[in-house]
C-alpha cells in the first residue's frame, strides 16, 4: 500500500507538474521505441501540447499519423545528418529524446561509413541543433553494445561515442540551458530487429537458430522502458548514464518458451557478438550510484558546473553487471514478460 501511494505520487507530479504543457521531441519516432512513447506521451494525464517527430520515410509517418490520431502530432521527414532540417524541427521544442539510429549489429558490420554517419554524426548534429535553439534537456538512446564493445562490434563503438557525446556537450553548453544525458539498456523484447519477432516466425518451420547455447541477454518490455526512459528526463541534471535493474536469461530459455517443441540449430557467433552483455563495466563501478529505480554512472569530470548529484548508494568497487550473473529469469517469468 505504502509503494502505491509513492507511485501514485510519482504519477501526479509527472503528469500535471513536469509534463504539463510542453513541446517533446523524438527522433526516430516512427521506430518501435519511438511509436510506444509517442503513444504514452500523447495520453490525455501527460497533458502535452506538442509532439515533434522526425524520421526519414513518409510511409512510416502516415501509418504512425493515422495510429495516432492526435492533432497535437507534428511529423518532419528528415534525417538527423541534416542539421538544418533539425534546428527547424526542434525550434520550440523542450524536452528531444534522439533515438534515431542504424541498430543492427552485422548491418553496421557492413555498412561502417552508414553507422558512423547516423549513430555518431547524427547524435552531434542532434546536439547541437538542441543547444543552438534552446532545448532544456536531451536523453540520448544508448544499448548495453556500448560497453566494453568486441572489435567487430561498429554498432556498440558507435554507442560508446554517442555517450561520450552526451556527457561532453554539457560543457559546450555551460553558459545555456540545454542539458544532456544517455540510457542504456538490453535487449527490448518483440522490439523490431529483436529475437523474439524471429523466433516465431521460425517456429512455423519447426526449428529455431541459435548462436550459442550457453549465450545469455538482457531483457526488458517496452513498457517497462516507456515509463524508465520518461523517468530519466524527470531526473536528469546532465551528465548522467542512467542502466536500469534488468533480468537476464539464456537465449535458449527463451525459445524454449517460444518454441518449446522446435530444434534448435547452432550456427555460430555472428560478427561482434559477444556470449554476454554487459549494462556496467568495473571501470564505471567507482562513479556508480544504485538509485533504487536504476544505477547513475557519474561523469569522471564536470566542467560545466551545476547543482551536486544526490541520492543514491555506491556500488562494489570492480563490479561488472552482466547478463552472465544478473539475476536468471526462468520460463515461467519469460513467459510474462512476453504477454507484455
Amino acid at each position: 500500500m505504502a509503494e502505491s501511494r509513492e507511485r501514485m505520487t510519482e504519477l501526479v507530479s509527472m503528469q500535471n507538474l513536469f509534463w504539463r504543457g510542453t513541446s517533446i521531441a523524438i527522433t526516430g519516432i516512427t521506430g518501435s521505441l519511438g511509436t510506444a512513447l509517442s503513444k504514452e506521451l500523447l495520453k490525455p494525464e501527460y497533458n502535452i501540447s506538442r509532439l515533434v517527430g522526425i524520421s526519414r520515410k513518409w510511409q512510416d509517418q502516415d501509418r504512425l499519423r493515422e495510429e495516432l490520431g492526435d492533432d497535437r502530432l507534428r511529423l518532419f521527414v528528415g534525417d538527423v545528418r541534416d542539421i538544418d532540417r533539425l534546428r527547424l524541427a526542434l525550434e520550440g521544442v523542450e524536452y528531444v529524446f534522439h533515438a534515431a539510429a542504424l541498430k543492427s549489429v552485422p548491418i553496421a558490420f557492413y555498412n561502417p561509413t552508414e553507422a558512423i554517419s547516423i549513430n555518431i554524426t547524427g547524435t552531434i548534429n542532434v546536439l547541437q541543433a538542441s543547444r543552438d535553439v534552446g532545448v532544456r534537456r536531451v536523453v540520448v538512446v544508448s544499448s548495453d553494445k556500448a560497453v566494453q564493445p568486441a572489435s567487430e562490434n561498429l554498432y556498440g563503438v558507435t554507442k560508446a561515442a554517442a555517450e561520450c557525446l552526451a556527457v561532453a556537450y554539457n560543457s559546450y553548453s555551460a553558459g545555456k540551458p540545454t542539458r544532456y544525458c544517455a540510457a542504456r539498456w538490453g535487449n527490448v523484447l518483440g522490439s523490431s530487429g529483436s529475437v523474439v519477432p524471429l523466433f516465431m516466425k521460425q517456429r512455423e518451420n519447426g526449428k529455431l537458430t541459435i548462436t550459442h547455447d550457453k549465450m545469455t541477454r538482457f531483457w526488458v518490455t517496452m513498457p517497462e522502458i516507456v515509463h524508465f526512459i520518461l523517468k530519466v528526463m524527470e531526473s536528469m541534471i546532465g551528465g548522467e548514464i542512467f542502466v536500469p535493474h534488468l533480468p537476464s536469461s539464456r537465449v535458449t530459455t527463451l525459445a524454449s518458451v517460444i518454441a518449446p517443441q522446435a530444434e534448435l540449430e547452432t550456427v555460430g557467433m555472428r560478427p561482434g557478438e559477444k556470449m554476454h552483455e554487459i549494462l556496467l563495466s568495473p571501470e564505471e563501478s567507482p562513479r556508480t550510484k544504485d538509485l533504487g529505480w536504476a544505477y547513475r554512472v557519474e561523469p569522471t569530470s564536470r566542467p560545466w558546473g551545476g547543482v551536486p548529484y544526490s541520492g543514491g548508494s555506491p556500488v562494489p568497487n570492480d563490479w561488472i553487471y552482466s547478463s552472465a550473473s544478473a539475476e536468471r529469469l526462468g520460463e515461467n517469468e519469460l513467459r510474462i514478460l512476453l504477454r507484455g
